[in-house]
């Protein structure tokens, strides 16, 4: 199994950018994936998630300006981030989870499968 997100880079405040994980030797159908970020020196955390019922969760600190989706027929999934804040910059990691339940979807101790992360820089 192997993950890959791309469209990482480099966006000034209050700018937009759209990034992607596709995923090979498994399908998302029938299985929650999410995003998570890790700021320099930070701890990993949970972003955004679209799961296996076709529901999404986010976190409050991107509710409403972040948007996750998913493309079961091309098996990716992507996330559009607008209203960018320097705050964002981190890493960007994608991770699909077999069996993982919806209660439980907020913490990364639940998937199963990793992206190696895509860095996004907000910055003026």
């Amino acid at each position: 199994v192997q993950l890959q997100a791309s469209g990482g880079g480099l966006v000034t405040p209050g700018g937009s950018l759209r990034i992607s994980c596709a995923a090979s030797g498994l399908s998302f159908r029938q299985k929650s994936v999410a995003w998570f970020r890790q700021a320099p020196g930070k701890a990993r955390e949970f972003v955004a998630a679209s799961t296996r019922s076709g529901g999404t969760l986010y976190s409050d600190s991107v509710k409403g300006r972040f948007t996750v989706s998913r493309d079961n027929a091309k098996n990716t999934i992507s996330l559009q981030m607008s209203g960018l804040e320097p705050e964002d910059t981190a890493v960007y990691y994608c991770a699909v989870t077999i069996r993982g339940i919806l209660s439980a979807l907020r913490s990364s101790d639940t998937y199963d499968y990793w992206g190696p992360g895509t860095l996004v820089t907000v910055s003026s």
